[in-house]
Order: C-alpha cells, then sequence, then structure tokens
C-alpha cells in the first residue's frame, strides 16, 4: 500500500500541476487543511510559488508554521519545492522579517546583476543541476546531472561550502553565481527548480520521491557530515535557450476555441468569394489550425520548452466568467508538463452587474487552472503611459502599486508576470526628417541594420511605435520606453512581438529584439517571422536573447521543433537534454482525492 500523502496549498500560484503530475504517475494524495493533518502525514509536499514572505505569513496565520517545522524535524519524508526548499533556510532576502524554519543554516538572497555578470533577474528557464561528490545518493532523491530542469526564480541559496555540507546536493550556476538547486538529508528534499514543470525528468524525480517507502529520519540523529565541497565557476553557465510554442486562441463565427494565425495580425481566410460585392454574404471565416490542447500536447511530445495561449478575443462579459479559457488552461495542465502561460484580459475588470475583478483576481483564477505566468498587452502600455505621465509631471508616488503588473508582481513575484509588447516600425528618410526627441532611443538605420532588409528599407530609418488592442491602434509610446517601464513596475519577462514580421517568414527583426535586450534586465522573448530552423539560431547568435518563439510555422508543420533543436545543436548552442528515451516510464493514469 502506497504512503498516505498530503499536499500542502498556502494558497499561492499554481498547484494543479503538481496534482496533475501525481495523477499521471498513479498516486493519490490528500490536502493539509489543518495542522491536525500533519499527523496523519506519511510524505508531504510542500509547492510554493510565489513570495516568500508572504508563504511565512501564511503558514502562521494557518497555525501550521510551527507543526510544519515540527514535521521537518521529526524526519519524514518531506519535499520542498521552489519556496517550499527556501522555508527550510533560516531568512529570505526577499522578506527578511519572516524568518523560515532555520533547519538549514544560509539565506535566500537575491540574484545579482552587473557589467561583468549581465545576467538577466529572475532567472528563468532549463538549468542544469550539478550533483556534488559528496551528496547522498538516497533513493528518495532522483535528481540527475545528464538532464535539465526548469527554474524561474528571483532569489536562491548561494552555494557555501562549509554551511552547507550534508544538506546540498545539487548546485547550478546562472551568470557567475553558484547556487544551490537542491537539498537532501534524510528523508528530507528540496529542489529550487520546478520539477512538476521539468518535462518527463521532472516526473522521474517526483516518482523516485513517492515510490520510496517512507522511513523515519530525525534529523537530530543524523550526526555524521560529509567533508564540504569547492566547487569553481565554469566560462559558460547551465541555462539552456528555450523554444516556446505559441497558440493564438479565439473563437471562430460559430462559438468554438481554435488556433488561428494570421499575417499582420489579420486571421481570418481570404474571401472565399471576392468577385462578391456583398459584405453580407462574405465567408471570410477565422483560420482554423486546430483544436488548442491538442496542438499543444502535441509540441509537448516534441519538445517545446513552455506553451503559450493568447486569447487574442479577450474575455467576453466577465474575466472570470470565461469559462472555455478556463477550462483549456485545466485541460493542457493536465497532461502537458512544461510551463504554460496566458494571455489576454488580465486587468481590472467589472461585470455588466457591477461586481469589479481585479487583475490580481483574474490571475489568481488562470494560475489555480494550471497557468504558471499571465501575460498582459494593451493594459501594460496604458499603464507605463500613465507612468510616464506621473515622471514628466513628478507627479508622486511615480509608482502606484495598483497597476495590474504591480498588484500580480507583489502577489506572485516577478516571474509570474509576463508583458507581450507588439512594436510596429514608423518609416522616415533619414536625409530629410526625424523623430521627436523622445523616441529617437528607439530609431534604427536601414543602412546599419542586422535584419534582413530590402533595397528600399536600407534606404530608410525607422522608430519602433507601440500598439494596443492587438496591434489595431497606435500610441504615442516607444518600443524602449515601454520596455523600461513594465521593468519598473515589475514585470519579470517581455514577450517581445514584431508586427512588420509577423507571418512573413523573413527571420526575426534582430535589430528591435537587441534594441528592447538592451533596455532592460530582465529576460526577453523573441517573437514574429520565424520560417526556417536557422532563424532561431540566428536571433539567438546575434542577441543572445534568452528565447525565441514559434506559431504559425509550426501549427503547419512546416518547421518541426526537433529540426530547430537540432541546428541549434549544430551550431553550438546549448538546448534541453530530456530523460533518456529508455527510461522514460510507461506512467500510469492514477486517482486523485480530493478533499
Amino acid at each position: 500500500m502506497a504512503d498516505r500523502l498530503f499536499i500542502l496549498d498556502y494558497g499561492g500560484g499554481n498547484t494543479r500541476s503538481l496534482t496533475n503530475s501525481i495523477k499521471r504517475l498513479g498516486y493519490e494524495f490528500e490536502w493539509v487543511k489543518e495542522p491536525k493533518d500533519l499527523a496523519n502525514a506519511e510524505k508531504l509536499i510542500f509547492p510554493g510559488v510565489g513570495n516568500c514572505g508572504q508563504a511565512v505569513k501564511s503558514l502562521h496565520n494557518s497555525g501550521l508554521f510551527e507543526p510544519l517545522r515540527q514535521y521537518v524535524l521529526s524526519g519524514k519524508p518531506y519535499f520542498g519545492i521552489c519556496i517550499g526548499m527556501q522555508v527550510l533556510f533560516e531568512t529570505s532576502a526577499e522578506s527578511p522579517q519572516d524568518k523560515g524554519f532555520g533547519v538549514i543554516p544560509g539565506s535566500a538572497a537575491k540574484f545579482t546583476t552587473s557589467a561583468v555578470d549581465p545576467k538577466r533577474v529572475p532567472h528563468m528557464g532549463w538549468s542544469a543541476a550539478r550533483r556534488l561528490s559528496n551528496s547522498s545518493q538516497n533513493p528518495i532523491n532522483g535528481v540527475r546531472d545528464d538532464c535539465h530542469y526548469y527554474f524561474v526564480h528571483s532569489y536562491a541559496v548561494p552555494y557555501n561550502p562549509s554551511k552547507l555540507a550534508g544538506w546540498a546536493s545539487t548546485i547550478t550556476q546562472y551568470g557567475k553565481e553558484i547556487f544551490v538547486s537542491s537539498v537532501q538529508r534524510g528523508s528530507v528534499l528540496g529542489t529550487q527548480f520546478h520539477p512538476e514543470k521539468s518535462g518527463e525528468a521532472g516526473l522521474d524525480l517526483l516518482n523516485s520521491f513517492l515510490k520510496t517507502k517512507a522511513e523515519l529520519n530525525p534529523l537530530k540523529s543524523l550526526t555524521s557530515y560529509p567533508e564540504p565541497v569547492d566547487v569553481e565557476l565554469n566560462e559558460k553557465d547551465d541555462l539552456v535557450k528555450r523554444i516556446v510554442a505559441c497558440l493564438d486562441v479565439r473563437s471562430n463565427d460559430n462559438g468554438d476555441l481554435v488556433v488561428t494565425k494570421g499575417d499582420q495580425y489579420d486571421v481570418r481566410e481570404d474571401d472565399n468569394n471576392p468577385e462578391s460585392t456583398d459584405a453580407a454574404s462574405s465567408k471570410r471565416e477565422v483560420r482554423n489550425l486546430g483544436k488548442p490542447v491538442e496542438l499543444a500536447r502535441r509540441y509537448f511530445s516534441e519538445g517545446a520548452d513552455e506553451v503559450v495561449f493568447l486569447n487574442i478575443t479577450s474575455f467576453r462579459n466577465s474575466p472570470l466568467g470565461d469559462q472555455p479559457m478556463l477550462e483549456l488552461v485545466k485541460a493542457a495542465a493536465e497532461t502537458i508538463f512544461v510551463p504554460l502561460t496566458i494571455g489576454g484580459g488580465i486587468r481590472d475588470m467589472v461585470d455588466p452587474d457591477g461586481t469589479r475583478h481585479s487583475a490580481s483576481e483574474v490571475a489568481h483564477a488562470y494560475f489555480r487552472s494550471g497557468a504558471d505566468k499571465v501575460s498582459i498587452g494593451s493594459d501594460a502600455v496604458y499603464a507605463v503611459e500613465e507612468l510616464l505621465n506621473r515622471i514628466k509631471t513628478n507627479t508622486q508616488p511615480i509608482l502606484t502599486g495598483q497597476s495590474a503588473i504591480e498588484t500580480i508582481s507583489a502577489g506572485y513575484g516577478a516571474q509570474a508576470v509576463v508583458v507581450s509588447i507588439d512594436p510596429k516600425r514608423v518609416y522616415f528618410n533619414p536625409n530629410s526628417e526625424k523623430p521627436s526627441e523622445e523616441h529617437l532611443p528607439s530609431v534604427i538605420y536601414g543602412k546599419d541594420a542586422k535584419a534582413n532588409t530590402t533595397d528600399e528599407e536600407r534606404k530608410l530609418a525607422w522608430w519602433y511605435q507601440c500598439t494596443v488592442q492587438g496591434g489595431r491602434s497606435y500610441r504615442d509610446v516607444d518600443v524602449v520606453q515601454l520596455a523600461k517601464g513594465v521593468e519598473s513596475l515589475g514585470a519579470g519577462e517581455i514577450l517581445l512581438n514584431s508586427i512588420d514580421r509577423d507571418g512573413s517568414k523573413r527571420g526575426f527583426d534582430v535589430d528591435l529584439i537587441q534594441l528592447v535586450r538592451e533596455s532592460v534586465s530582465i529576460p526577453v522573448v523573441a517573437s514574429s517571422g520565424a520560417g526556417e530552423a536557422q532563424h532561431f539560431a540566428q536571433v539567438f547568435d546575434a542577441t543572445n536573447v534568452e528565447a525565441a518563439l514559434g506559431a504559425g510555422a509550426f501549427h503547419r508543420k512546416e518547421l518541426p521543433i526537433e529540426d530547430v533543436k537540432n541546428d541549434m545543436r549544430q551550431k553550438g548552442l546549448k538546448v534541453r537534454t530530456e530523460l533518456p528515451k529508455e527510461l522514460v516510464q510507461n506512467l500510469s493514469q492514477g486517482k486523485v482525492i480530493l478533499q
């Protein structure tokens, strides 16, 4: 009989992905509802997404903090994920006044970025976890050093050999910093990465914890410690480049959700009757490239590192009443064990009956449905316009804490907030014209452009104007202003589109991408224009961007993800290493106890 498994849910972020993983592996579980439940637990998992301070406060408010600490000290099997690992330490710089369990010496610190170490913060993506030579080979810890795992965090515990001997199991290098990526002592296990979002390798790790018979290993009885292991910085860190599959989702004329794609954002087919002059008789139906969940599952099996759903028709009447999109995310999260991002309508809304819903409330509904990140579009532009106006007029406070970006970031961490930017080139003759002074930072001269350009484009110059409403409306904000603005508001990642390159298959606009990446210190995902496998390697080589996205070419099977990654490997770019095929288990479907 399997050990009685409990999951602790402190109320922050996506727990559905973990429960789906456990279901996929064939195990049952129960929720920790009150402190006495911990006495019945033979195994416990604490998944954590969001703010460490809020997690600790939630544990205190629910009366779980000390009982949970005693559970860990007792030596019962415990698996802490992300914040569930960090809470084992003394404190975190994210919220230093909220003390952790203090079971492990040390504290989490925020990643730094500088001229000599210009890494992006948050650390977001797939990295290796290197096993230390003195780490335990306890079967409860199935972390492999020949696979990559998914990380998404701004705070980590720096590796200190003398302090952490006997606890640190694996380390990971990000930029020029080495941090603890997993800990294990006795039956206590913790990972900074998210196994439930780490594909088959993550499922294999969860299975190693769940299948190993529970043993009681009180921490005070484990008195022998191995010798400390010093490690050296490698020339390159452990982060790989991500390939993201994006699905634009909308309702067709029959009300069904479909994946669509268009050139310059026109998602309808050509007129089936071009000779007709009667607009009412036109049959320009929404382009249907497949069912969202089925396509997403295909991309997961093909090796996509992340999946993005963009609801391009936004919400109907209520942000929380758009049940088809919520159900879509739930269904996708059941069988897709890589990060899921959802965008479209993530903003403050008012129902027709006057009921108000905050952007944070809307985001929470998607996190609880299985999303890991939310993408904000038009609302981010409006928020930056207001921010720029406050800066210009010296209106205080500059940051009000009221925008969707700020409220979601405060509750769930910057890593949970993606801003989708839709810029369009504004051409001018550099010999006789120039844009306004405030837009000069986003100017590119055609003669100096790195992107594939036409003869006519090389004679011109342009700046990048930002748009809203899916590219249908223009605002007097350029892409550099917007990128810097959303970073200051608390966004953790930028999804950078290009209206000019969308559907063109001419390759990414590397000038635009380099412009934005040099303007911010958060990760950037390059989007729009991919038509050949080499386009991905080209954008990584030209800009060193963290991730690149494909859509239409992926949907139509013109460009297999495997071909993209093979081309990257041949050109010396690191891509994700997955669990060896011969070790991938035939995972059964189990019954989940939801109490």
